[in-house]
This record gives structure tokens, C-alpha cells and sequence, in this order.
């Protein structure tokens, strides 16, 4: 541990910032739900590289700007994808340094789940350590209702968390979870009033600053141990298989079909 905490990077659409030992990493792009478009996918490359190695903070804050924690994919910038397959090979790279990242990353990492987490976003939340989201927020990985395979983690985590069973349920439907069933069902750990998330955050990281740091960390990379093995055995499977749904008629008719809100006509090519 330093006395000089390395500068904190100046990112687009992620805010930085220190309370202490804390680090707080905030998906700032409120206008659009904290969508993630390209400039987000990679400033979250950034962000989770630096706490990482930040030797200013022993424990993360993952949080959201605004009414959601993120709605996953920015349509828009799916789109752009659908049509231009070859721009989504460099997403595949950054989305496989994500999620390694994050799961390297030793210090507790607690999720504030402010609103949604829907895609994505929901796979960020998962990867986090401890979450606690708030009274009608919900969350679910709907890759599937676009046409797509849930390549970018979720095929990962949400079965260590909730188990086989119901992670296939939640994955091949694309079904999205209320906070309070989520909590119910251990995808989450708490679900409050949105009028003591901060209080509930704020206490819970406190308790982890009090503790003994060498020990905390060494605990969470024993149990990160299975999580990598399974992240590593599964993540290059799983965006190759995604990076072959993205070139397909069905991911364009999700696509359409959300833009149009309508019920999608899925033909199975």
C-alpha cells in the first residue's frame, strides 16, 4: 500500500472517484438509461483495468447515474453492429477484458444497483461481489429477445449464482427479474427502499474499510478461483457463438421489432 494514490483516469461516460479508501466507478450516461455504446464499452475497459491496480482504494463502488443502473445495449449502436458485423470483432475483445478484469480485480467490488440492469448491465451486476438494488429496479439478461446469444458473461455467472436450473429458465427466455425476486432467489443479496440505498451501501462498505484488507482480499480471490476457471473455459465459447448470432436474420428482426415495439417474428436463420 502507497501514500500516493495514482491520478484517477478522465473518462467519457464513467466518473471516478475516491471517498477515502473507497473507489466509486459511476456509468454516466443518464440520458440513455447508462445504454452502453461503444465509447461506454470501452471507457468500462478502462475503468475496471484501473481498479485493478488502483493502490488508492480497498474497496469499489459499481453504480449508476441517474434512474438506472444500465439498460444494456445501446440500440442504436446494436444496430450499427447487425449491419457492420466486422466492427462487433473489436467488442468481443473488449468484452472478454471486462469480464477477466473485473473478476481479477481483488479488492470487494459491491454493486449499488440503482435501477434496471438489463443485459450487459445485468452481467455487470452479477460479476460484482455483493449487490444491493432497490425497491423496483429490475434485472435479466434478454439476449435471446434480440436474437443473440448470451456470449458477453451471462452464460457464466448467472448459473453460479441462482444454479442451473433456473439460470436456463432466466436465459433462454430473457425474462426480466423484480429486485425483490432476485433477492428472493439469491441472484442478488438485498433488495431495499430506494430511500436506503445509500445508507445500506454506505454501511456495508464501511464495515468491509474496518476490516483486515490482506484477509478480505485473499478470501475473495480463493473464492473468484471457480468463477475465473469457469470465465475462462466459457468466454471465448460464448462470443464466438454471439459473434455468429449477431450476422444472423433473427438478430435483425429483434432489432426491428424493438425499434417498432412489437412482438419479434423469429424464423430461425
Amino acid at each position: 500500500m502507497t501514500d500516493t494514490a495514482p491520478a484517477l483516469p478522465q473518462l467519457a461516460m464513467i466518473e471516478m472517484a475516491r471517498e477515502g479508501r473507497l473507489l466509486r466507478i459511476t456509468l454516466n450516461r443518464p440520458e440513455a438509461l447508462n445504454a452502453v455504446n461503444l465509447q461506454l464499452h470501452d471507457d468500462l475497459a478502462e475503468a475496471m483495468w484501473f481498479a485493478q491496480v488502483d493502490t488508492g482504494s480497498d474497496v469499489v463502488v459499481l453504480t449508476g447515474a441517474g434512474r438506472a443502473f444500465s439498460a444494456g445495449g445501446d440500440l442504436d449502436h446494436i444496430e450499427n453492429n447487425a449491419r457492420n458485423p466486422h466492427l462487433f470483432d473489436h467488442e468481443t475483445r473488449v468484452a472478454k477484458r471486462i469480464v477477466s478484469t473485473l473478476l481479477d480485480i481483488d479488492k470487494p467490488v459491491v454493486c449499488r444497483m440503482n435501477g434496471h440492469a438489463v443485459g450487459l448491465g445485468a452481467t455487470l451486476a452479477l460479476l460484482c461481489d455483493v449487490i444491493f438494488a432497490a425497491e423496483g429496479a429490475k434485472i435479466g439478461d434478454p439476449h435471446v429477445g434480440l436474437g443473440l446469444v448470451a456470449g458477453d458473461g451471462g452464460a457464466v455467472i448467472w448459473a453460479q449464482r441462482i444454479g442451473l436450473t433456473r439460470a436456463k429458465e432466466y436465459l433462454l427466455t430473457g425474462d426480466l427479474l423484480t429486485a425483490g425476486k432476485a433477492a428472493e432467489i439469491g441472484l442478488i443479496n438485498h433488495c431495499v427502499p430506494a430511500d436506503e440505498l445509500d445508507a445500506r451501501v454506505d454501511a456495508f462498505c464501511a464495515k468491509l474499510l474496518a476490516g483486515a484488507t490482506v484477509a478480505i482480499r485473499a478470501t475473495k480471490i480463493l473464492t473468484n478461483l471457480e468463477l475465473k476457471r469457469l470465465a475462462t473455459a466459457l468466454m471465448d465459447a460464448g462470443i464466438a457463438y454471439e459473434s455468429v448470432s449477431v450476422r444472423s436474420m433473427d438478430h435483425l428482426e429483434g432489432i426491428q421489432a424493438l425499434k417498432e415495439k412489437r412482438a419479434p417474428k423469429f424464423v430461425g436463420r
